[in-house]
């Protein structure tokens, strides 16, 4: 049994004192090894993940992040920063240093005369939609209402609106920042622009986003749901989803899928999600989807836009074991399609999936120097999502991955999601940045030139 002891970066416990010390100058609860809560809140959604920390903090709000920030500068430990714990490579924990756990600050306020909405770091993304829609708007995050907002956000931030509005990352107007040495700045166009500029993409470099302050846009209820086909006809499938999407409009978001039916089918869908107000326009557009083949269903209904957001929840639920691999693609050739359906014939266990994005849209407006988000460009983005329970699949399922990574490799574009790096993948990093890594570093030396957030999509300074 593994016994964690908060330590400083040179292995050294950090002295009892001045823990009980930093204890009487924060609110929230202070979580060490052997307290009852320990194991709950070390755990994050990838069950893969198996980290000790020293200590955990969950924050009341930004003061409390502050002083996290201060002791841990003072005394050399490691700090992660955990939001909703969603991130497959575990990042949001760390052996031995501190944990800055903002899942208790979850407040978002919506500003609906503004179309504004201002959201703590710790909020999910159904935080936030429950707010949001009540006021018939909504801010583009992502496709799983359990997913925390500041990994995504910082990320890039890819969903249902992204085609239209963009990723998440370039619907942020502001946000708060507390940097290394526990101080609280605003990152917006005027002020700490190039913080702003680095933290829209860059990851969590520069410090601890405590508030978003997003764009949001009207936006109520969408046409949405499932089309299945049976898996022998992915090959069919594909070429037709490829082909529709090529001329599809923005307010069309469909994402493609080799997956499992409830009953352990394996399947061929298609998910759809129309945003845009004429809903006659929505049903033309997606119907070409449902006669690519004979589906098994076609089930597209209006709905409230949190029923969307929330409807592939039980597939991404927590405790599983997870690790994700990812391809993008300027083009969706045969070529590559037979490589999907081929590769997909090593994934063995119910739950496992492999998913296509059309990320074109909205998202190819920007530069890629625009933010720190570079991964622009790209019409197709691939997942290769091995999911599983049983620790002794974990070689396996593992290599499977790798496997269909590999040969995709002919017609990738060379570049990485940065919310699909998994907890080995420290050398895609680079990848992930692109060109914008020289002025990334650049930032991360104005305002983190010791590294002191390390535990996360890493740039060196």
């Amino acid at each position: 049994m593994t016994v964690a002891v908060l330590k400083n970066r040179a292995g050294e416990p950090v002295p009892q004192d001045r823990i009980e010390e930093f204890r009487t100058q924060v609110r929230g609860d202070f979580i060490l090894p052997g307290d009852a809560e320990y194991d709950n809140a070390r755990s994050i959604w990838n069950a893969l993940i198996d980290k000790h920390p020293g200590a955990i903090l969950r924050c009341q709000g930004t003061a409390d992040v502050s002083a996290a920030a201060k002791f841990a500068f003072s005394n050399n430990i490691l700090v992660s920063v955990r939001g909703g714990g969603h991130n497959v490579g575990g990042r949001a924990v760390c052996d031995d240093g501190l944990v800055i756990d903002l899942s208790n600050m979850r407040a978002v306020h919506v500003d609906p005369d503004a179309q504004t909405v201002r959201a703590q770091g710790g909020a999910l993304l159904g935080d936030v939609d429950r707010e949001t829609h009540q006021h018939g708007l909504a801010v583009p995050l992502g496709v799983v209402s359990q997913t925390g907002i500041g990994g995504l956000t910082t990320g890039g931030g890819f969903g249902w609106l992204a085609r239209k509005y963009g990723p998440a990352c370039d619907n942020v107007i502001e946000a708060e920042v507390v940097t290394a040495d526990g101080a609280i700045k605003t990152a917006s166009v005027n002020s700490n622009p190039d913080l702003y500029w680095g933290i829209c993409g860059g990851s969590g470099n520069f410090g601890v986003v405590t508030s978003f302050l997003y764009k949001a846009y009207p936006l109520s209820t969408v046409l949405g749901g499932m089309i299945a086909y049976p898996r022998e006809a992915a090959a069919e499938v594909l070429r037709g989803y490829r082909d529709i999407m090529s001329r599809a409009p923005d307010e069309l978001t469909v994402y493609a899928a080799l997956l499992w039916g409830p009953d352990g089918t394996p399947l061929t869908a298609l998910v759809p999600c129309w945003i845009g107000d004429d809903k006659e326009a929505g049903h033309r557009a997606i119907q070409p989807l449902t006669e690519i083949g004979e589906p098994l269903v076609a089930d597209v209904q209006e709905m409230p836009f949190p029923a969307m957001q929330s409807m592939l929840d039980a597939a991404y639920g927590p405790g599983s074991r997870n690790y994700w691999k990812s391809a993008y693609l300027n083009a969706l050739p045969d070529e590559a399609i037979d490589t999907v359906v081929t590769q997909s014939k090593g994934m063995t266990i119910p739950g496992s999936g492999i998913l296509i994005e059309h990320c074109a849209g909205a998202a190819k407006s920007k530069m890629n120097g625009d933010n720190a988000f570079a991964q622009r460009g790209h019409d197709y983005l691939i997942a290769i999502l091995p999911l599983w329970t049983d620790p002794s699949d974990d070689a396996d399922q593992i290599a499977w991955a790798r496997r269909m990574h590999d040969a995709m490799k002919t017609f990738s574009t060379g570049g990485t999601y940065l919310n699909y790096l998994g907890a080995d993948e420290d050398s895609a990093i680079e990848t992930a940045f692109g060109e914008n890594l020289s002025q990334l570093k650049e930032v991360k030396r104005k305002y983190d030139p010791t590294n002191f957030f390390s535990a996360n999509a890493n740039i060196t300074p």
